[in-house]
């Protein structure tokens, strides 16, 4: 099974014992902005880029975060219907974005996704990495794999974005 280790021990009665680990999910792309810029597109204007399809209403009228340890990630649609996506874990801008999310999973299933923003030559490359799924249990390799292909969309959605932001700011 990719991500996890099978151990060869034997319990008490004779029969092997399987541990099972998984590596954190880790999405690694690059924007051409400044980290400080990157940070604020994410934290703020997550409702301009954020795909619809990877929404619960599938058509929110606002995605907000509060900007504290603490602080709530919530959709609002049209109708004021709010979800509640998790909180806020680690807030450090314009370097660092810790998440507690449980979006489109139970509240006891709730996953911890870190995002930093390191500044390079040509903008900010961003590191993104969600640990928590192997509490899944067997359910968490296929939600892993459905989970970085989300991943995967979403980020391609903040580079046009955070990148478009940018170029008209400069």
């Amino acid at each position: 099974m990719p991500g996890s280790r099978a151990g060869g021990r034997r319990n008490g009665a004779g029969r092997p014992t399987v541990t099972t680990t998984s590596e954190p999910l880790v999405v690694e792309f690059h924007v051409a902005a400044p980290p400080a810029h990157a940070f604020e597109v994410w934290t703020t204007r997550i409702a301009t880029w954020w795909p619809q399809s990877h929404t619960i209403s599938g058509d929110p009228a606002s995605i907000t975060m509060a900007p504290a340890v603490g602080g709530r990630v919530v959709e609002t649609t049209h109708d004021a219907t709010t979800y509640d996506w998790g909180e806020v874990a680690t807030w450090a801008p314009p370097t660092r974005l810790g998440l507690r999310l449980r979006l489109f999973i139970d509240r006891d299933e709730t996953s911890e996704v870190d995002i930093g923003f390191a500044a390079d030559d040509a903008g900010t490359r961003i590191r993104l990495e969600q640990a928590g799924l192997d509490r899944l249990g067997p359910a968490g390799t296929p939600r892993r794999a459905r989970v970085g292909a989300a991943w995967v969309s979403i980020t391609t959605h903040f580079v046009v974005a955070c990148e478009a932001g940018w170029a008209a700011q400069t």
